[in-house]
């Protein structure tokens, strides 16, 4: 008889599950398919300062900072649990712990921003905002991604970047939004997702657990 020396069957003579890494390719590869669904959910930005405006109006004192901040925070969270899902895990904790953070960073941002509107005004705001959003998500992704207190560092950056690109673009920052417009939204959710994608290829899967032998039959 012929050695079976196929890598496809066990001891048993049955066909061998692929392995993790075979069946579902290189986890360190970037999976563009969930970048790009990450990338579209830009629209709920822009959506979020919609929101803010009609609720709060312009942001221009504490209460409409805080109040607006809240509300687009909520409306942000939730779009981005809704295209990463699985990754974000409980959606209320992700949608309530994004509204406080955008409501207590706005709150701080704005202060410290005058409530001014040139480039440098909203990129300061924009990174004070983001940085109780970033920790909050950080916090929240802790167990999920590899190192993710690097979320923390890139979302003020990111911030600051989505308000100097909304004002660089020309839209009408003097209506003192919650949130940068659709152009700021698209560089955030396409970096941020960059990021996202590297610490999850950076993170360790399980292990499959081991198949025991069948067990003898007399």
């Amino acid at each position: 008889m012929t050695a079976d020396t196929s890598a496809t069957r066990n001891r048993t003579g049955m066909a061998a599950r692929p392995m993790p890494e075979q069946a579902m390719g290189d986890p360190r590869r970037f999976k563009v398919k969930g970048w790009l669904l990450w990338t579209a959910g830009f629209v709920s930005i822009p959506i979020a300062g919609i929101a803010a405006q009609a609720t709060v109006g312009r942001i221009n004192d504490a209460v409409a900072a805080l109040v607006g901040g809240l509300v687009a925070g909520a409306v942000i969270g939730a779009g981005q649990w809704l295209v990463a899902r699985r990754l974000l895990g409980d959606p209320l904790a992700w949608i309530a712990g994004t509204a406080a953070a955008m409501g207590a960073g706005l709150l701080a941002g704005a202060w410290v921003a005058g409530y001014g509107t040139s480039v440098g005004e909203l990129a300061v705001m924009g990174a004070i905002t983001g940085l109780p959003v970033g920790a909050v998500q950080a916090f929240l992704l802790r167990g999920r991604l590899a190192r993710s207190w690097v979320w923390a560092v890139a979302v003020p950056l990111l911030w600051a970047l989505g308000w100097t690109v909304t004002a660089a673009a020309g839209v009408g920052v003097d209506s003192q939004y919650a949130v940068f417009g659709a152009f700021g939204a698209i560089t955030f959710m396409a970096l941020s997702g960059v990021v996202l994608d590297r610490l999850r290829a950076a993170t360790p899967t399980a292990p499959s657990p081991p198949h025991a032998w069948p067990a003898a039959t007399a």
